[in-house]
């Protein structure tokens, strides 16, 4: 099946929400379709980009909350001409775990850095190119994605931390409603991925050829 134009979709949502179960539903159940789907992700998706994303992950690392916003940054620079720039002018799907509302959420919200701030170095990162077609993102109250014994360095940041990325992802959905959709995780498995794969098939009635 073919398309006017590359479409990006990407997922956000705080740890363990299940972002990574839902992007390959969702990629196989395009394919099946007969699109083309590349799925990446955040950090990484290019050599330096996972060089960065092991410096941003790890869990004895200690930087400052700009240097990580920094750090972030330039992982989605390098994705952005190396990976997702050229997928979107062979009009693809790309479908990437995490994106711009992580940094948002994350560092913003979360970290207290000033949100005006981090979405104009956003703007400047992405530019009007890449910027996403929707957002789902997976939304609970139960866990808050706390893991005290959590690989990476950001797991283990206390639930206040937590509480304040998922209170930011709300407030992102309000103020972006027309792209980005909130999808409750509490229910099964495939009762979200069905409701995920609603809003999206309605999307792409726009750029099918």
């Amino acid at each position: 099946m073919k398309l006017k134009k590359g479409i990006l979709v990407t997922f956000e949502g705080g740890e363990g929400c299940g972002k990574s179960t839902h992007v390959n539903l969702l990629k196989d159940y395009l394919e099946d379709k007969g699109f083309k789907v590349l799925v990446i992700r955040e950090p990484g998706g290019t050599k330096t980009g996972e060089k960065l994303r092991k410096i941003l992950l790890e869990g004895k690392s200690k930087i400052s909350s700009l240097t990580e916003l920094f750090l972030f940054l330039a992982s989605r620079r390098e994705l952005i001409i190396k990976v997702i720039e050229p997928a979107l002018k062979q009009n693809k799907i790309i479908i990437c775990d995490r994106f711009i509302d992580s940094t948002v959420a994350y560092q913003g919200y979360a970290r207290g850095i000033n949100i005006e701030l981090v979405s104009k170095l956003n703007d400047l990162v992405v530019g009007k190119k890449a910027l996403p077609d929707i957002t789902f993102i997976l939304d609970t109250n139960k866990h808050l994605g706390f893991k005290s014994k959590g690989e990476d360095r950001i797991e283990v940041e206390d639930k206040s931390f937590h509480k304040r990325v998922r209170e930011g992802y709300l407030e992102i959905a309000q103020k972006a409603s027309s792209r980005v959709k909130v999808i409750n995780v509490d229910d099964k498995i495939v009762d979200i991925q069905k409701k995920i794969r609603i809003i999206v098939n309605e999307s792409l009635t726009k750029f099918k050829v």
